[in-house]
């Protein structure tokens, strides 16, 4: 087994965990904050959107039982890759969509997919998500991590979480843990 690791943002990391957990071949994933200058920044510091971080998962996969290609289809899945600096009710920078890659065959997938994307013409305005070369990655705050798993009534989670798993499990329902 290798253990590979992708960095993604596209709006609160809420929502991508929830839905990356439950990917077979995935074996972690952290919430977090990477993009910006500043080291260690707090969730509340981000919520500005003044430090240049977004909101970001770091998913550890096992690249023998899925691979990069097939994480970013997930991910093209449960967001809206066409809005700048924004997902839904969440606006501003620290909800951009971004590939951080970690090598150059992740950047050179990344760029394949985007590419793809668009000449299939799945979305009516353009594909904005950044492809950048990973940052340093700092974990948010324990409430943070499993937050779906721990928090399912909450509003947020019933509004905007669920909705998401939904629309994975109707596309991606082979690539998910049963």
């Amino acid at each position: 087994m290798a253990i590979e690791t992708a960095t993604l943002g596209g709006g609160c990391f809420w929502c991508l965990e929830a839905a990356f957990q439950g990917v077979e071949g995935v074996q972690s994933v952290v919430s977090g904050y990477a993009g910006g200058p500043g080291a260690q920044p707090t969730y509340h510091q981000v919520c500005t959107g003044t430090t240049g971080h977004a909101e970001v998962v770091e998913i550890g996969f096992d690249d023998t039982r899925i691979d990069f290609e097939t994480l970013l289809e997930v991910f093209f899945t449960i967001h809206d890759p066409t809005t700048l600096n924004r997902q839904g009710a969440d606006v501003g920078s620290q909800y951009r969509s971004v590939i951080f890659y970690h090598s150059d065959v992740q950047r050179e997938i990344a760029e394949r997919v985007i590419a793809r994307l668009t000449a299939e013409g799945i979305w009516s305005a353009p594909i904005v998500t950044q492809v950048e070369p990973v940052p340093p990655f700092y974990p948010a705050e324990a409430y943070h991590q499993d937050y779906y798993r721990r928090n399912p009534s909450q509003g947020y989670c019933q509004v905007v979480i669920s909705p998401k798993l939904a629309k994975l499990r109707a596309r991606h329902a082979a690539l998910l843990v049963e």
